[in-house]
């Protein structure tokens, strides 16, 4: 049986396993069984009752969060010559085209975000199998396929975050940093979670919003009271 750390048993004991919290209590609560030495990720897994393998259950979007994620997101920008100016100002780390679609066809793939012109998809959708697994693709859904460059990279850079339900029925996201003020990470999963409960599927019947959980890197998990999301 794998040995529990001292802090994890603190952690534990701080959490009461048979309650939902409301999000008030549980952003607050994330931050007190924080024991990293290193700005940790405070993420949230919201477990819905659609059927992923239908397409009209799927359930994908994007959010803006209001204090942003509080990581330094790398955005590569595949582009014609002519929107590589726009988009260096608004902040790229990366803006090219064919270079980096070798590089990338070579392994290359260290950035977090991708985006592109749909004059220039041709070239990009060969990459479908390297970045596809890597949710690097860019999609005309989340904004990452648009001749407004500049402004994608502009959200992106000030906290926009895409989603998408996994197999699973499952979303996953890192909505802020434990750093953050309890009151931001709640600002910033609420934002989220209103996003999800406006894109239920018409097709999805009984309970949408099953279960959430919000945990911090290495943390255990605290469950949040559905009850507000019960429709």
């Amino acid at each position: 049986m794998a040995r529990i750390s001292k802090k994890r048993k603190e952690s534990l004991a701080k959490i009461d396993q048979e309650k939902a919290y409301s999000l008030t209590e549980a952003c607050a609560l994330v931050k007190e069984v924080t024991t990293n030495k290193f700005d940790a990720s405070i993420d949230v897994a919201v477990r819905l009752g659609v059927d992923p393998r239908k397409a009209n259950q799927m359930v994908r979007g994007t959010v803006a969060l209001p204090h942003g994620t509080g990581k330094d997101v790398k955005v590569l920008v595949l582009c014609t010559t002519d929107k590589e100016a726009e988009a260096t100002e608004a902040g790229a780390d990366f803006v090219g085209l064919d270079e980096y679609i070798t590089k990338i066809k070579g392994g290359w793939t260290d950035v977090d975000v991708i985006v592109t012109m749909p004059s220039v998809m041709g070239k990009v959708g060969a990459l479908g199998r390297i970045l596809g697994p890597r949710g690097l693709m860019p999609n005309p859904k989340t904004g990452t396929v648009t001749m407004d460059v500049a402004k994608a990279v502009t959200e992106v850079k000030a906290g926009k975050i895409d989603f998408r339900v996994d197999k699973f029925g499952i979303i996953h996201a890192a909505v802020a940093k434990s750093s953050f003020e309890a009151g931001k990470i709640q600002d910033n999963l609420s934002e989220l979670l209103t996003t999800i409960m406006k894109l239920k599927p018409t097709a999805a019947k009984g309970t949408y919003v099953k279960s959430i959980n919000i945990s911090s890197t290495m943390s255990p998990g605290i469950s949040i009271d559905t009850k507000a999301y019960a429709i």
